[in-house]
Parts: C-alpha cells; structure tokens; sequence
C-alpha cells in the first residue's frame, strides 16, 4: 500500500488541477479515499457559495484515488473516469468540503465507486456513483 499511497499523494491529489483547486489529502487506506477542498474565493461562483464544478472535480479527484488505492501498480496500470452521477444535496458555503470515496465494486477493469462530499460538521452536500476504468495489463 505505501507504493500506492506515494502515487495518490504525488501524482492524482496533487494533480494540475487539484492543486489549482488546493485539494489536500486526508486520509488513504485501500479502497476509501478521504480529501478535502479548502474554502476560498476562487473556488466560488456568487458569494460565498462554492461552484458545483469545483465540488464535482473534488468528486472526481477522490474517485480517482480511491480506484487507484487498490491498484496492482506491477501491472503499470492506467485509468479515467467513464461516467459519473452527482446529486447536489445542499449548498456549500464559505467553508472546507471534504469528500470520502470508497470502492464499492472492484473489476478487473470496470470499477464503481461512491463519494459522499461533507460540509461543516457533516452536513452532506453531494453524493456521486462514479465508475472508472481502470487497465491493469
């Protein structure tokens, strides 16, 4: 996992455009996936309220790691998103959004997952089916 973990961190959290979006990782362990998007103007459409793109790439960038979390990195694997749904349950506003994304089921190159995205003190704000494809041969 420490090989994995190294690869989440370095290369998909801090990827350009997560870390346009100052995404910071939380927590990693295999198959669940937890980072955070700190609150800041840029990340706003009308005031204080965070814009759903910002909110669906975070959904995306989780996804991602926690698909790559289990990945047999001796297989030189490579991977994208193929199709994901989002639900946007409440607004965002003025503070950090942090999203937990699990593997719900693994293949051998289809995978879906699901990312819940939290808000202070864990209101929920979004949740999103995400399935990836991910080759490992």
């Amino acid at each position: 996992m420490a090989a994995n973990e190294e690869i989440i961190r370095q290369a998909i959290i801090t990827s350009p455009l997560a870390a346009l979006l100052g995404v910071e990782p939380v927590d990693v362990s295999p198959d669940r996936v937890r980072v955070r998007l700190p609150f800041r103007p840029e990340v706003t459409t009308v005031g204080d309220l965070v814009h759903g793109g910002a909110i669906a790439a975070l959904i995306d960038v989780a996804a991602t790691a926690a698909f790559w979390a289990g990945a047999d990195l001796a297989q030189s694997p490579r991977g994208t998103t193929i199709g994901f749904t989002v639900n946007f349950l409440a607004p965002a506003r003025g503070a950090d959004l942090v999203a937990e994304a699990r593997v719900v089921q693994p293949g051998r190159s289809i995978c879906v997952g699901e990312v819940a995205v939290e808000g202070v003190g864990g209101r929920a704000v979004a949740r999103a089916l995400v399935t990836y494809k991910l080759d490992q041969s």
